[in-house]
Order: C-alpha cells, then sequence, then structure tokens
C-alpha cells in the first residue's frame, strides 16, 4: 500500500472516531438530560400549601396510591404527580381545545389551531371557572399549584422540551376546564352527522336518509327493547337512479371507528359472590402516554381507585368501596347545525326574528414557532360561531352545548364519595361534562344507569338535519331537568348495557336525539351474553369484553361464498382464506380479513357514487357513520337496477369486482387480520425523530386481535384504553388492564409496564399491589 493511501486512510479513519466520539458524547449528554427529567420515586419533597404530609406508594407498574389528611391536599399531591410523570400530555390536551398547538409544533399545526379557535374554549374556560362552587374551586387552585410544583421540581424539564427546544408554560386553573374541552372535541365530530345527513336529505328528499341512516332499526339492543318493526323500503328511482351517474373516484374506507366504550352491570342476584359486577372499557385513540392516569386516593375513611385524567383533580371512573362507576359516550345530540338566514342586500346582517342584525366578529392570534403569527376572524351570531357555509352560500353556525361556560364542572368528583347507587344518580345530574352513558352498582346489590351532562331541551324540531332558528320557533329552550332525564335502576333482567348504540326509543329519544348512535351489533352481543351468566365472576365479564366475534360478518361470508362460486375463476387466494373463518376477529385469522375487507368493497362500492352529489353539497361528508348495514343488505338481496353503480352491468359483477378488491387489499396487508389490524400505538414526538428512535418511543407493533364491530374493539390505533371488571367492596377481587404505562418518560420503568397484559387480555389486579417505592410529600 502506498504512503498516500495510508495516509488518507489514517485520516479517514481519525474523522470517523472523532464523529463517533461527538456522536458518544451528545448522546450521553441527552441521555443525562433525560434522566435529570425523571420522576421522584422514593425520599421526601417539598410541597407548598399541603396542610399535612401526603404519602405515595407505587407498585411494581408504578401505580400510586397517596395518603392525605383531605381531599384538597390530594388534589394537590395529584397534581404534583400528574406534572411529574406526564406535563407534555396535559400540555398538548389544553392547546388542542385552545388552539396553541403551533406554539409547540410549527405550521403544521395551524389548521388544527383555527378550526379549535372558532370554539374560543380558552374564554369559555376562564368563564366556567369563575361560575364553581366554592369547594371545586379549592380543589381546582391546589391540584394547579400542585402541577406546577411537580413541574419546577424536575431537574430538566420533560425531554419533548429538549426535543421541540420549547420551555413548558405554566399550568393555569382553566387548563383543566380545556382538557375536558379537549376530551369533548375527541368525543364529538362536531356537527360531521348532522351536515352528512343534511347533505342526503337535501340532495335526495328524507325518505333516502332514512333509507340510509333510519333512527330505529329491528336488530337495536335498546335497554327499553324498543326497535323498528321493519327496516325502510328501498327508495324508488324517481328519487334515486345511479344509472346514469358518472364515475367516481376511488374508494373510501367503509368505517371509521366512532370514541365510545363499552359498559354494563349485572346485579349481586346473578354473580357468585351476591354483589354486583360492573365492567368498563373506554374506546378512544390509542396513543403513548395513554389517556389515563391510575390512581387510588386515600383520606380519612374514603379510599378510592381507577382512573384519572392528567390535568384534571379527580377519579374519573372506578369505584370508591361503595359504588363502582363507568362512562360511555353517549351520542345524544347536544350539537346542532343551525342555517343562517342573511338579508339579501347586505350579507353583513341575518335575520334574527323580525330584525336584522350584525355579524360580530373575533380576531384571532395564532403564535407560530418560528414564524410569524397567523391572524384570522371569526364570525358570530347570537347562535354561535360561523363555521362554514351550505350548497345555497348561507352561514352555518354551530350551536354547542360545550360553548356554554355551565356545561363543565368538578361536580362528578362527588361519585369519589358516593355510598349508594341512588346518591350516585344524584351526583351524575348535577355533572357538567360531554354527554355520557353512566353505569352505577352499589355494595347493598343495586345496578342503575343514566346520562349526564348537560342536554338541550329542543322546540320545533328533532336536531337530527340542519335548520334555521330565525324566528325562534325552532329554539333550545335551556337545558333538561334532572327529573327529564331518563333513568333505569334494578331492572327485571338484572342486567345494564351499553355499546354507544340507541339505548332508548319514544319520548326519550326525542329528549335525548340522535348524534350518530353506533350499530347495535356490539350491545346485541353484550345483552346476549349477560342473559346466559348466572353465579358471574369478575373473569365472565372481561371474557365478554374479550370476545372478539362478530356475528354481523356472518351474512357477508355467506355472500363471499356465493360470490366466489359463481366466478369463472374465483381468487384462489379467497378460497384458501375462507378455509380458516369461524367468525372471530383472530389476529391470526385469514378469513377474517378476507370476509371484513369483502364487506368494506361493497359498501364502498355502492355508497361512493350514491353520496357523491351529497360531497360536493358538504366537502367533509362522512356515510361512514350511518346506521347504513340494513340498506346495504337489502340492496345487495333485491339488486334494484336504479341503484346499480353505472360502472357495473350487473349487480354480480358488482359483487366479484369486491371480491377482487378485498384479494388485492389483502394481499398488500395481509395475509391474516393480525398482519392489517397491527397495533400504532405511537408518541406525538415519534414522528420527527429518526426511524430508531421513534420505534424506541411507542408501543410494540403486535399483530392485534379485535375489532370496531366486536366487543372486543381494537383497530390499529383505537381500542379500549382501560378496561376494568370491579365489584363496590370487593375491589381486590377485580380486574384492570391498559395500555402503555403509568409513566410518560421512556426511561422509567413504567413506560410500558402493564402494555403486555392488555395486549394479551391478561387479568391483572384493580388495586394497586405492593409497596416498591415510598415518597413522602411535606409541608
Amino acid at each position: 500500500m502506498s504512503f498516500l493511501k495510508r495516509k488518507t486512510l489514517r485520516w479517514v479513519g481519525l474523522v470517523g472516531l472523532g464523529l463517533a466520539c461527538v456522536a458518544a458524547v451528545a448522546f450521553g449528554w441527552c441521555y443525562h438530560q433525560m434522566r435529570r427529567s425523571l420522576p421522584q420515586l422514593d425520599g421526601a419533597a417539598q410541597l407548598a400549601g399541603l396542610g399535612a404530609a401526603v404519602t405515595i406508594e407505587r407498585d411494581a407498574l408504578g401505580v400510586p396510591t397517596l395518603r392525605g389528611a383531605n381531599r384538597v391536599d390530594l388534589a394537590r399531591a395529584l397534581g404534583w404527580l400528574h406534572a411529574q410523570d406526564r406535563f407534555f400530555q396535559m400540555d398538548v390536551l389544553r392547546r388542542r381545545a385552545a388552539g396553541e398547538l403551533a406554539e409547540l409544533f410549527g405550521p403544521k399545526a395551524v389548521a388544527a389551531d383555527q378550526a379549535a379557535r372558532v370554539h374560543g374554549f380558552r374564554r369559555i374556560a376562564e368563564a366556567s371557572v369563575a361560575l364553581l362552587p366554592t369547594d371545586e374551586r379549592a380543589v381546582l387552585a391546589a391540584y394547579t399549584a400542585g402541577v406546577n410544583a411537580g413541574l419546577g421540581a424536575l431537574a430538566q424539564k420533560p425531554f419533548e422540551y429538549l426535543v421541540l427546544r420549547a420551555t413548558p408554560a405554566a399550568w393555569r386553573p382553566e387548563d383543566t376546564i380545556l382538557v375536558a374541552h379537549a376530551m369533548a372535541m375527541e368525543l364529538s365530530d362536531e356537527g360531521n352527522f348532522e351536515r352528512s345527513l343534511t347533505a342526503v336529505r337535501n340532495t335526495y328528499g328524507p325518505a333516502v336518509m332514512d333509507f340510509v341512516s333510519p333512527p330505529l332499526t329491528p336488530d337495536d339492543a335498546a335497554l327499553d327493547d324498543s326497535s323498528a318493526e321493519k327496516a325502510p323500503e328501498i327508495p324508488s328511482a324517481r328519487l334515486v337512479n345511479l344509472r346514469g351517474a358518472a364515475a367516481t373516484s376511488a374508494s373510501e374506507p367503509s368505517e371509521i371507528p366512532s370514541p365510545g366504550s363499552n359498559s354494563f352491570a349485572i346485579s349481586g342476584a346473578r354473580t357468585a359472590t351476591g354483589a354486583p359486577l360492573l365492567a368498563n372499557d373506554m374506546h378512544l385513540s390509542l396513543r403513548v402516554p395513554n389517556t389515563w392516569f391510575r390512581a387510588s386516593l386515600v383520606w380519612d375513611d374514603h379510599q378510592v381507585t381507577g382512573v384519572t385524567l392528567p390535568g384534571v383533580p379527580f377519579v374519573v371512573a372506578g369505584s370508591n368501596g361503595q359504588v363502582a362507576w363507568g362512562l360511555t359516550n353517549a351520542y345524544a345530540d347536544t350539537l346542532d347545525i343551525v342555517v343562517v338566514e342573511t338579508n339579501a342586500i347586505a350579507k353583513t346582517l341575518y335575520k334574527h326574528g323580525t330584525e336584522l342584525a350584525p355579524f360580530t366578529t373575533r380576531r384571532e392570534i395564532i403564535h407560530v414557532k418560528g414564524e410569524a403569527p397567523v391572524e384570522f376572524e371569526v364570525r358570530e351570531t347570537v347562535w354561535g360561531p360561523v363555521i362554514g357555509a351550505n350548497a345555497e352560500e348561507r352561514p352555518l353556525v354551530s350551536h354547542w352545548t360545550a360553548h356554554d361556560p355551565r356545561a363543565v364542572n368538578l361536580s362528578l368528583m362527588r361519585m369519589e364519595t358516593a355510598a349508594t347507587v341512588a346518591e350516585g344518580l344524584v351526583v351524575a345530574h348535577e355533572a357538567a361534562l360531554p354527554a355520557q352513558n353512566i353505569m352505577l352498582a352499589d355494595r347493598a346489590g343495586h345496578i342503575a344507569w343514566t346520562l349526564a351532562g348537560r342536554l338541550p331541551k329542543r322546540i320545533g324540531y328533532d336536531g337530527r338535519t340542519a335548520v334555521a332558528w330565525t324566528y325562534g320557533d325552532r329554539r333550545w329552550d335551556g337545558y333538561q331537568a334532572p327529573a327529564q332525564i331518563p333513568v333505569i335502576r334494578d331492572p327485571a333482567n338484572e342486567v345494564l348495557w351499553t355499546a354507544n348504540n340507541r339505548l332508548l326509543g319514544g319520548d326519550a329519544l326525542a329528549r335525548l336525539g340522535d348524534g350518530g348512535y353506533a350499530a347495535p351489533g356490539r350491545a346485541a352481543q353484550i345483552r346476549d351474553r349477560l342473559a346466559a351468566l348466572n353465579r358471574t365472576t369478575p373473569r365472565d365479564l372481561l371474557s365478554i369484553q374479550l370476545d372478539e366475534r362478530a356475528p354481523v360478518l356472518v351474512w357477508w361470508h355467506d355472500l363471499l361464498v356465493k360470490t366466489l362460486a359463481s366466478e369463472k375463476s374465483p381468487n384462489k387466494q379467497l378460497r384458501a382464506a375462507l378455509a380458516d373463518w369461524d367468525g372471530r376477529a383472530r389476529a391470526d385469522s385469514a378469513g377474517y380479513l378476507a370476509v371484513r375487507l369483502f364487506r368494506q368493497e361493497v359498501a364502498s362500492l355502492i355508497f361512493e357514487p350514491l353520496f357523491a352529489p351529497c360531497r360536493r353539497e358538504f366537502t367533509d361528508f362522512r356515510w361512514q357513520r350511518f346506521q347504513s348495514e340494513s340498506a346495504l343488505r337489502a340492496l345487495v338481496e333485491q339488486q334494484p337496477l336504479h341503484f346499480l353503480p353505472a360502472r357495473f352491468a350487473t349487480w354480480d359483477t358488482l359483487l366479484q369486482a369486491a371480491a377482487r378488491g378485498a384479494a388485492e387489499k389483502a394481499d398488500d396487508a395481509g395475509p391474516t387480520w393480525g398482519d392489517y389490524n397491527r397495533a400504532r400505538i405511537a408518541h406525538p414526538i415519534a414522528r420527527i425523530l429518526p426511524g430508531w428512535l421513534s420505534g424506541w418511543l411507542n408501543m410494540p407493533a403486535d399483530p392485534q386481535s379485535g375489532d370496531s364491530i366486536a366487543p372486543r374493539v381494537q383497530r390499529s390505533d383505537f381500542g379500549a384504553s382501560e378496561r376494568f371488571v370491579v365489584s363496590p367492596g370487593r375491589e381486590a377481587e377485580g380486574i384492570f388492564h391498559m395500555p402503555g404505562g403509568q409513566s410518560g418518560h421512556p426511561l422509567s420503568p413504567y413506560y410500558r409496564a402493564g402494555h403486555e397484559a392488555w395486549a394479551k387480555g391478561e387479568p391483572t389486579a384493580f388495586l394497586p399491589g405492593p409497596t416498591a417505592h415510598t415518597l413522602t410529600l411535606a409541608p
């Protein structure tokens, strides 16, 4: 080797060594800084404002038990804990509702901020705090002080702010209300269902609207047994004729998961112990860290255990030894779209009764990281903010309970000390939060269901579609009084269930409205399995939560078999997959994937051409939330020519095209349901980091069993944010699951602790286990 080559290689080696040293130093610095932001687990820490010391005992999963002299001290300590483990999550939640994400994430978040700013939630939250009763304000003030103290006690700011090169802002009392509004935004489609129904009504008429999304169906699983006698008839060719319709673009997914949940209860007369059992699994977007933070709070003669929401100072769902409670999204209609009639000459004026009123404007300034602020104006009316316009260019207004400062309070906290179902029902009707089904069970053996949250009292219309409120004959006349809110207590069949489905008919349904209820299949499965139980144990209810059967697909399996039999050259891949069919959304099932995708393709091939004109009226139109199963089956069974999209000569050719589309998608994403349904539970920071680092932050990409149409609701980034089964007074026998871990810090031993049990459905304890770490917070 020549001298020049040796010298070159030597320099290359030295440069490489130098770069490696620089990288090692940089990595070591980053690692050191991250370790400095780890929460304190042991020893003692000062927390100003405490009346007496609070002890925090963590178990092997990081679940804390907080022991204090009173509830205000525990609120302060819980705020301290939330900030230490989850401050970035809290920050993102408050910014999501306030429209302040761009300050952290830059220009990509501006559109989301603009959409949020329309609602003016920060201003509303400030007003909500002022309306809180004295005891709730005291708890909130203590919690806020605890959050800021916990954040300040970290030796380094949370690691996310190091990555983003940002400084965390102090927590304010109104930020807790903003967290509630962030949950309201996640649980609501903000009027999309109503605007989509309105587009169908305006395009085709009410008969077609009721056909594709009937308020009641024959398959409903309501608590009062209400259902439709039969499905609506197929509308005539005078109303719909797709034979001359233009071809549409590529089909969309046939189903969009709806935030919701399962909850069910069984009375003590049918359990092994004689005490009632309650189960709750809340279905939300899955992310890292998880939505919920487990905790057990102990003061005086009270102990309450369950899930808290970082940013909020109380247990949202759980058990206090006397009463257990769980929540599911009610899909009661708490948001209406109001059509505004503007003056024909001066568009800056609108009709309000016999008068003309001016639109008011609110200037919003969005601060954007690294760029100039973005300014825009929000137009407002007496009914609410303008969110868009219809096909006639009439402004549309969002009138939402969330716009009322009275729509959020902290009264659900009183559930922590409720002693009976009767007391729990009073708490539920006082609580102001996004409308929720609340399931209750008490130690004496009683079970009950009701709704919590403000429910509007409509005058002159049903709220399903957008209408004008010009003359006051259609309006909200305040909210439903507690006496008007439905309650079912100790039913004769000794069981109760909710799965985001329609629960009541008749006058009760008219009072609650239709906010886009889930299809009834999941609820029917839960109802039927509960009916078969006797001497029930917690594991029996966990088995229902983990039920991966989807009976609604049996009809589609038979149709796919028939379709393949009619083809001259049937797809061998699909035929082989169907040999594995057992009706379960098993991760290793090729047959389930084939049938699921076939139904998806049939729905898209029929509905996309049908609803194309509706999308021209409303660009964000979505049909996926419609109660369309009965309509879809009727069309396939009766095969009316006027509903057959123009690109197909016969219904058989449409079904064959759907089978080919299913095979292609299965080939791309399969071959099994678990491959298609692989977990994508990610940390928000992972999107801006290199692949190997993002993988370190995210939960494992495991193949998953379950589906959105089975009781075990599970999609890639959506599903059970927790599962628990508990009997009040027998919490030690309860079961709990949660995706992810307690801590939001990737170097914490609790970042992933418990996730594997959730993924596998293995029972773990509801109560915290033996103490592994002890920390004392001293005044």
